[in-house]
């Protein structure tokens, strides 16, 4: 059975599953078509709610707690991480409101380009800094999920992508997201526990 199939960029988008070893498709699968296969959750603790947090090289380094977020407009970095990276020094002054779904908003310091590296994908990519109390190190927004013609799924925890050498995919990092949203709370004991 085929779910979605929708054409993007001349790119066939679709979700497929397996029903007692066969696969029903509308059309035959080209080569470089994305598609998501029910092998693509293996090796996940299901069933989960987590967002899709992965792991990315940015200039020289690997970044960690990046949030691949559909709904963002914009590519946004913590000041933190260009602090310890030592690139606050290249920071191009602009200061912007972003404005969040909870109708809170935060001052950017400023933008700053940075080359990403996606499985071999170099991008030079447009962040917005911010100096703010958020989980992620990261957040990618549509400007480069659209640039790189990203597709994630985030029941499969993978982002996967056209590229001239076929199509590329990077797994979500799971267990760190299930950390970051671990909540501590204290029982009637006094002792703190997950929940």
């Amino acid at each position: 059975m085929i779910f979605g199939g929708n054409a993007i960029n001349r790119v066939i988008f679709s979700a497929a599953k397996r029903t007692k070893g066969s696969i029903t498709h509308s059309k035959m699968l080209r080569e470089d078509d994305i598609t998501f296969m029910e092998e693509d959750a293996d090796g996940l603790l299901l069933s989960h709610n987590d967002e899709l947090v992965i792991s990315l090289n940015v200039l020289h380094f690997k970044i960690k707690r990046v949030l691949v977020d559909p709904g963002s407009s914009a590519n946004i970095i913590q000041w933190r991480v260009l602090e310890q990276a030592k690139l606050t020094k290249i920071i191009i002054p602009a200061i912007k409101l972003l404005a969040g779904f909870n109708l809170t908003s935060v001052m950017t310091w400023g933008e700053i380009l940075l080359l990403t590296n996606a499985e071999g994908v170099i991008k030079t990519t447009l962040f917005k800094v911010v100096d703010d109390d958020m989980r992620y190190n990261i957040i990618m927004g549509r400007p480069w999920l659209h640039e790189m013609k990203v597709v994630p799924s985030t029941y499969h925890h993978f982002l996967k992508f056209p590229t001239p050498k076929g199509i590329k995919q990077i797994r979500g990092d799971q267990p760190t997201t299930m950390g970051i949203n671990e909540i501590s709370v204290s029982n009637s004991k006094g002792k703190e526990q997950t929940a």
